[in-house]
């Protein structure tokens, strides 16, 4: 599955710093508002422990984890809806990810210029939202137009879509994001072409500096206090000392820089599997001599979903899928003691897949 976050915020509040943290590519970091000009895409492995007991076991010629893009996306303006800045751009490519990483500054630094020439994390969370409602409103806007025509000719599916356009407006007018809207699911279709910006899941990375990584500050606190209406998570990240984190190859060497500050797992982890898990994802296995791999599905797929991500042929002509759970293959040590301790299921259509399933599909095409 192709899966996208966007990394947006303010300028200079430490996005392309923390892009080059979790990325192999390198966007340039500099002082000063749109350094990161065209998006810099990078593609992150998400940590798994699994994988590593699953090598051992099986000792496969390779391994390979599943993995999440990141755009490191132009600094927002106030503005930006109505082209400031670079903010035609920033919204396009906004619009083309799953999730979006919103940095938010959470410390002093008389060095790093701020924008807004003062460092207030609610105000800046504020500018970013104000700018994307505005773009979310012209989108309904527009579809109520359309819509108002088809509902007085008696058209009574325009009639229900028009409600609901009508909710989300009231909604973005009040301040507030599109993925607060309490109407139904099934309601939710007449917004679903919009693409609404504001309807996209999201996590607020604070960025404080290294003395308030592992408890935040006064700033983190007020962040965390909004992000929880939204029913948000707030990661805590020094996304300088995450850059130096990054460049240290070797386990034990890392395992002990981590200690030094008090870390049992670096900002950049917990952030690559809040973004996995804000997506309503899981991760299955596939566990043989030539590799293991983890596969990225949705949340409550059914079998020939999960198999339809390795080859659509498998999906087209599935027969049945053998399961294994991930904990009995951990303790039974082999796909062959598992069968024999009777922990291998053979399973349908119907089956739902679990996180950490084992899994090994029976196609015909």
């Amino acid at each position: 599955m192709g899966l996208k976050c966007g990394i947006v915020g303010l300028p200079n509040v430490g996005k392309s710093t923390l892009f080059n943290a979790i990325s192999s590519a390198k966007a340039e970091a500099a002082n000063y508002p749109f350094c990161t000009i065209e998006p810099n895409v990078g593609v992150v492995t998400v940590p798994d422990e699994r994988l590593v007991l699953l090598e051992s076991l099986a000792k496969p010629q390779k391994v390979i984890p599943t993995f999440i893009e990141f755009v490191d996306i132009a600094g927002l303006v106030k503005g930006a809806s109505k082209g400031e800045g670079l903010g035609n751009k920033f919204l396009a490519n906004i619009r083309e990810v799953d999730a979006i990483i919103h940095v938010v500054r959470c410390f002093d630094d008389a060095n790093i210029v701020h924008v807004e020439g003062k460092i207030n994390p609610i105000s800046d969370k504020e500018i970013i939202d104000t700018e994307l409602q505005i773009k979310d409103l012209e989108s309904v806007d527009k579809k109520i137009s359309k819509t108002e025509k088809l509902a007085k000719s008696g058209d009574n599916k325009a009639k229900n879509e028009l409600d609901t356009l009508i909710a989300y407006k009231n909604l973005l007018e009040s301040g507030k994001n599109a993925r607060l809207i309490d109407v139904p699911m099934e309601d939710r279709v007449a917004t679903q072409d919009l693409l609404l910006l504001t309807e996209k899941p999201v996590i607020y990375v604070a960025n404080v500096d290294e003395a308030s990584i592992l408890k935040g500050n006064a700033y983190v606190d007020k962040l965390k206090e909004v992000a929880k209406e939204e029913n948000a998570t707030v990661v805590i990240i020094n996304a300088h000392l995450e850059s130096q984190i990054a460049e240290i190859a070797d386990p034990a060497e890392r395992e002990m820089f981590l200690s030094e500050y008090s870390l049992t797992e670096s900002g950049l982890d917990r952030l690559i599997k809040s973004s996995y898990s804000i997506l309503n994802l899981i991760t299955y296995f596939t566990v043989g001599e030539k590799e293991v791999r983890a596969w990225t599905i949705k949340k409550d797929w059914k079998a020939p979903q999960a198999a339809g991500v390795i080859h659509t042929d498998f999906e087209k002509g599935f027969i049945r899928a053998e399961v294994i759970q991930y904990k009995d293959f951990a303790a039974l040590k082999s796909e062959v003691a598992c069968k024999e301790a009777g922990k291998l299921a053979v399973e349908g259509k119907e089956y739902v897949v679990k996180d950490g399933d084992i899994m090994h599909f029976r196609f015909n095409v």
